[in-house]
């Protein structure tokens, strides 16, 4: 486990990283956090909304955290970006969430929250998307209780994708990304920061550089936007071996 405080005024996110052993062990560290988390909002609250990462990495961590025994009917679950493909797309987001952390109880008893991609356009989306997310958590911007997040190999999070202009928007909770072909719709840096709880789940050889820039403080966000995701408290980083290659001491 790692702390990287921040060097200077202008990089002020504070970091941990924790390392996993295997695969099996990052999924169950990270179903963990997430359902620590949410035990401390649900004892305060009488609901929490958390946002989740889509892809491949998380399928193992959302299956095991759908077995943890919490009040998931008190669960809003949104997503911090989504593809603008049908539900039923193999590619979508929010299929993946049913399959996995709502494919049995008790995690089927989550509220989710899906980008409704059944209209006529993603710009159409966006904004009933950030209605949504705005009734569901209030604030300017929102902020809900935890998001967590992936890392791409070219640095970005969410459907911030480098030079594009999403992660340059600041004035809205939601809107159009564009990435690897297709549109999205996604959570913006802000709605991200503003997270009371933020974690990274980063697996795979292929993100050693993409990792070690979101650590160094004197990366740009303009190359990698992950960076742009600066809550108040800590950000903690779950991470396998292969992905953290050379972080350790």
């Amino acid at each position: 486990m790692q702390s990287h405080p921040p060097s200077s005024s202008n990089s002020p996110t504070r970091y941990r990283l924790i390392v996993a052993e295997s695969a099996e062990d990052l999924a169950r560290q990270t179903a963990q956090a997430i359902a620590s988390a949410l035990d401390l909002v649900l004892a305060e609250r009488d609901r929490a909304q958390i946002a989740l990462a889509g892809g491949e990495t998380p399928r193992a961590t959302y299956r095991q955290l759908g077995q943890q025994h919490l009040p998931w009917d008190r669960v809003d679950v949104l997503l911090g970006d989504e593809r603008w493909v049908s539900s039923s797309d193999p590619s979508s987001n929010a299929r993946m969430l049913r399959e996995t952390l709502m494919a049995e109880a008790p995690g089927s008893h989550a509220c989710l929250h899906p980008v409704p991609t059944e209209l006529s356009s993603p710009q159409e989306g966006a904004e009933a998307y950030a209605a949504l997310v705005q009734q569901l958590c209030g604030g300017t911007p929102p902020a809900l209780d935890l998001v967590l997040l992936g890392l791409g190999d070219d640095g970005h999070t969410a459907s911030l994708f480098p030079g594009t202009a999403a992660p340059t928007i600041t004035d809205r909770a939601v809107t159009l990304g564009e990435g690897k072909g297709l549109p999205r719709v996604t959570l913006t840096a802000p709605t991200l920061s503003a997270a009371r709880r933020v974690l990274f789940l980063v697996s795979g050889a292929g993100k050693v550089q993409a990792l070690q820039r979101l650590l160094d403080p004197l990366e740009s966000p303009e190359r990698t936007p992950a960076k742009l995701v600066q809550p108040a408290d800590e950000v903690m980083i779950l991470a396998d071996r292969d992905a953290a290659a050379g972080l350790q001491r």
